[in-house]
């Protein structure tokens, strides 16, 4: 029976030991993953500005994390606070408000950026300065508001938890691209906050459990030479 206990113990360590092995390589392929989309996404936010035109374009989507100049006017009935979203650790509102681009029938959403919520007054909206008449602006061109998981089916008014954008297009009759635009510094401005997360940001993470699982392969490894070895030939050696 010592054999074969012996051989299955070699067994479940050597199992062990590849598969923890394994995982931490593979969080260390994905951290280095999450760098390079992020090193390719500041290389595009270097390239020059691109007028507004480029969000009707075809291929708009392909322009995502592009640096893009704005001119228009603020629709600021239909503005959308997006609920249970967060900036430095604080649970608030993504504020979204449709631009009417200057000299075209089309309009994009604007991410203007965040303001706190009201937990004793839930429906009171947080105060949001929307200048009136045109205005021009700067941002990142960025997908979709990203989706939240929802209880509830086709939300209307101001407060909402995900926004699509070809539903909120049929809902107001505005002709909207097919990308929204993050709004750009100054950090604060008309009540709201733009301190945007890095869209691939968290490889430290990832590096961080490939640490996490190669100390776990390591204990396995230093486990089984003093259980299968050094601990036996201690027990075996006769006292003195």
């Amino acid at each position: 029976m010592r054999p074969l206990r012996s051989w299955l113990v070699t067994a479940a360590a050597l199992a062990g030991i590849a598969a923890t092995f394994a995982l931490g390589q593979w969080q260390l392929g994905r951290g280095r993953e999450r760098d390079a989309a992020q090193a390719a996404i500041e290389a595009r936010a270097q390239l020059p500005e691109l007028a507004q035109a480029s969000l009707a374009a075809p291929n708009a989507q392909e322009l995502v994390h592009r640096r893009v100049v704005l001119r228009g006017t603020w629709d600021a009935p239909r503005t959308v606070f997006l609920d249970n979203r967060q900036m430095r650790g604080a649970p608030g509102f993504y504020v979204v408000t449709p631009l009417k681009l200057e000299g075209s029938d089309a309009a994009v959403l604007v991410q203007r950026g965040w303001a706190p919520r009201n937990f004793e007054r839930r429906e009171q909206l947080p105060k949001v300065d929307t200048p009136a008449g045109p205005v021009e602006l700067r941002g990142r061109i960025a997908p979709p508001p990203a989706r939240l998981y929802e209880f509830r089916g086709v939300e209307t008014g101001p407060i909402r938890q995900n926004l699509d954008i070809a539903a909120f297009s049929a809902e107001t009759g505005l002709k909207l691209a097919q990308v929204s635009v993050l709004q750009a510094a100054p950090p604060a401005s008309e009540g709201l906050l733009r301190d945007w997360p890095r869209p691939a940001a968290g490889s430290e993470r990832n590096y961080g459990y490939a640490l996490q699982w190669w100390a776990l392969c390591a204990l396995i490894a230093i486990l089984y030479v003093w259980f299968q070895f050094i601990a036996p030939r201690r027990q075996a050696r006769p006292a003195r």
